[in-house]
C-alpha cells in the first residue's frame, strides 16, 4: 500500500539549521540559528534581527517570480497572452 503525502505548496520555521564543511580541514560543522524560514514556489524568504536589533530580511527568488516580476515590469515579450478568438 503507497502511503501518499499530501501536496505542500509552502515551507516554513522559525529556526534553521545549516551545515557547512570547512574548506581547509574537511570537518562538518552544524549551526542552528533563529531564524525565519519561509518557501513557497516564488523562492525562499529568510527573516531574523540585524546588529541593532532591527528586522532584517534576505529573499531568494525562484525562475518563476522572476519572470512575474519581469512581466509586470513591462519588461517581459511583447506577446499578448491570449490571441483574442474566442
Amino acid at each position: 500500500m503507497e502511503n501518499k503525502q499530501p501536496v505542500i505548496s509552502e515551507i516554513s520555521a522559525e529556526e534553521v539549521v545549516i551545515e557547512i564543511t570547512d574548506a581547509k580541514t574537511g570537518r562538518l560543522f552544524r549551526r542552528h540559528l533563529p531564524l525565519d524560514y519561509y518557501e513557497n514556489d516564488n523562492g525562499i524568504r529568510l527573516s531574523g534581527e540585524n546588529i541593532d536589533g532591527a528586522p532584517s530580511h534576505i529573499i531568494f527568488l525562484s525562475e518563476k517570480a522572476v519572470g512575474k516580476i519581469t512581466d509586470l515590469t513591462g519588461l517581459g515579450p511583447n506577446m499578448p497572452r491570449c490571441d483574442g478568438h474566442d
